[in-house]
């Protein structure tokens, strides 16, 4: 006898995570939404991964297990989302922690919002006394974007949702045709996929994801998260999007991460027309073809696509709001990046 389609699918790819995953499923047994299964995806694991998420299953049908030999995240993610029955997915990864309330919270959200393809959360990284001052800094700054307006507008900042923080609508997902493997994060090229298309991506503005942060996570070991990589992610986006019409472009700031995204956009045959800076050093140069000026003179050159690329939320607040006052408009004129 078939059994009821579930309102929730939690998509858990899971490779070498004895250690975690004990603690990980044991925090979706503990969820207040209960109308949910569990498709985990062993990826071709060499430790007992596989045989502690059975021993947790025997106890709890809506877990299913699936073995694989090794093949990498995406083919796991699309195999997991074939699995997945219900209208709804959520992400998890194998070593993060629920709390008891995410899954009530986001279905609500999705229940709330019918515009929005998905919707994420805040999160609390851990362990706390072995977090970088980088990630404590993209903590303060993830969990400063609260809406879906706040998600759009910081895009190109940096990826604005947590992957395994997301849930999202089942048909949105595959109408996108699911997770690509295009050499760069492929949380974020959903992401930005999913802005193209023009889907709403929320925000409930709670901490209901604990998300390990340490030396053996993905991000930090695989090539595809490099810093180059998640601007040649940018890059790509911008060129077939904001600057799709245009070859010229302004760039402010042209400090390290100016330069990456001048050489990535350089790629795509996008160019900077002029450069605008605060080093008085660089003012009255010629870079790559491009006059360095103040920021008083956008009012005097022909209005063009413009780009600040600085490091630092400070900072960037500081230009959108010089820019906001002489009459740019965020998302329409111009786009922060990072």
């Amino acid at each position: 006898m078939a059994t009821a389609i579930p309102r929730i699918s939690i998509l858990l790819p899971a490779r070498n995570a004895e250690q975690t995953i004990d603690a990980c499923l044991r925090s979706l047994m503990r969820q207040t939404e209960r109308d949910w299964e569990c498709v985990l995806v062993d990826d071709g694991s060499t430790d007992r991964t596989a045989d502690l998420a059975r021993e947790v299953a025997g106890s709890d049908r809506r877990l299913r297990i699936e073995t694989s030999s090794h093949r990498g995240l995406v083919a796991t993610l699309n195999a997991g989302l074939e699995q997945c029955r219900a209208e709804l997915v959520a992400r998890m990864d194998s070593d993060d922690v629920m709390h008891r309330e995410r899954l009530a919270r986001q279905l609500s959200h999705l229940e709330r919002h019918p515009d929005h393809a998905a919707v994420g959360c805040h999160v609390r990284m851990f362990p706390r006394d072995e977090l970088r001052d980088g990630s404590r800094n993209y903590e303060k700054w993830i969990n400063g974007i609260c809406d879906a307006d706040g998600v759009r507008r910081e895009r190109f900042v940096e990826c604005p949702v947590a992957h395994p923080a997301l849930m999202l609508r089942r048909d949105e997902l595959t109408s996108l045709g699911g997770y690509r493997d295009m050499g760069w994060p492929e949380d974020y090229d959903l992401l930005l996929r999913l802005a193209v298309a023009e889907r709403k991506v929320g925000i409930v503005p709670q901490r209901l994801l604990c998300w390990r942060d340490g030396p053996t996570r993905l991000s930090r070991t695989a090539e595809e998260y490099g810093l180059d990589r998640f601007t040649a992610c940018k890059a790509a986006f911008l060129a077939a999007g904001f600057l799709a019409a245009r070859e010229r472009y302004v760039l402010w700031g042209y400090g390290s991460t100016g330069r990456a995204l001048r050489r990535a956009l350089a790629e795509h045959g996008k160019h900077p027309s002029h450069i605008v800076e605060l080093h008085r050093g660089r003012l009255g140069n010629i870079i790559h073809g491009a006059p360095v000026i103040p920021p008083t003179a956008l009012r005097d050159i022909p209005r063009a696509p413009l780009l600040v690329s600085v490091a630092g939320a400070g900072p960037r607040d500081e230009i959108r709001a010089e820019l906001t006052a002489m009459g740019f408009s965020e998302t329409h004129d111009f786009y922060c990046t990072a």
